[in-house]
């Protein structure tokens, strides 16, 4: 059952990636994200309030608060990389220290011990993941970046792993009696978060009634995300990171599936790399 959640989390996000994509292009990132956000909230105080459970104890809810921070991190990273224009650095570099990062701090202080499938699976999904979320095209490769920038898109997809590292953790050591009280408590830190890039120009949050909708709806589907993810991680920790960070193979497939775009063959060799690191850790 915690398989079928994480990867269920990744489906939710991937599906949050892409429609955040397109929405951003026609409105400004802040208000998408802030909305988003907003939208999260009140998806996840409603699931803490009508699941059933006991009530979380100010460790569960610190947790699930620090998650939230780590979201919000993570968010302004990805908006720093993106803004100079190095997504080739930034997007596989976040998606393989999100991974990579859990993993150590799994291992190093939280005593997890993978079998040895799920190690072979673990290892199989760095590169892939790489693969997968490495951008191609004319602008998709790095090499023409100015040394300053590519710094700035390193530095930045490390801070975006840091994030999302940081929210995986951290809402993992939420109690399980917590119920949802610990997602609730993380989407309230991350508009705190966000707020501070729409604070200097409210302008920003100008959008048509249907995009400001459709942010909130991708904030609901993102809060479902990490409530999935959370009923995984109480099972099996690291096996849960890796399945929930696939989530750059939606984007890919819902790109074929709906604008006709072409998979380049590296990104082949990661979905299939993926598809078979899936196996080994439900196997592990």
């Amino acid at each position: 059952m915690g398989t079928v959640l994480a990867l269920a989390s990744a489906c939710c996000y991937g599906v949050v990636d892409f429609g955040g994509g397109l929405l951003a292009r026609r409105a400004h990132f802040a208000a998408v994200a802030l909305l988003g956000q907003v939208g999260g909230l009140l998806v996840a105080a409603a699931a803490a309030t009508l699941a059933l459970g006991g009530a979380p104890g100010l460790a569960d809810l610190a947790w699930g608060a620090l998650s939230g921070v780590g979201t919000g991190v993570g968010m302004v990273f990805l908006f720093r990389g993106l803004t100079h224009g190095a997504m080739a650095v930034v997007v596989p570099v976040s998606a393989v220290s999100g991974v990579a990062l859990p993993v150590l701090v799994g291992v190093l202080l939280l005593g997890d011990r993978p079998a040895a499938p799920a190690w072979i699976g673990i290892a199989l999904a760095v590169p892939a993941l790489w693969l997968v979320a490495r951008p191609t095209g004319a602008g998709g490769g790095a090499a023409g970046c100015a040394p300053a920038t590519a710094v700035d898109a390193l530095v930045a997809g490390v801070g975006v792993g840091v994030g999302v590292a940081v929210q995986y953790v951290a809402l993992a050591q939420a109690g399980p009696d917590a119920g949802i009280w610990p997602v609730a408590a993380g989407r309230v830190t991350a508009v705190l978060t966000v707020l501070p890039l729409v604070l200097p120009d409210v302008s920003r949050l100008r959008m048509g009634a249907r995009d400001a909708l459709a942010a909130g709806a991708l904030g609901m589907v993102a809060a479902a995300a990490l409530v999935c993810y959370l009923l995984a991680a109480h099972q099996r920790l690291m096996v849960a990171v890796v399945l929930a960070s696939f989530y750059p193979a939606i984007p890919v497939l819902l790109g074929v599936a709906v604008l006709r775009e072409r998979v380049a063959p590296p990104q082949v060799a990661g979905l299939v790399g993926a598809a078979a690191a899936v196996g080994l850790l439900t196997a592990g």
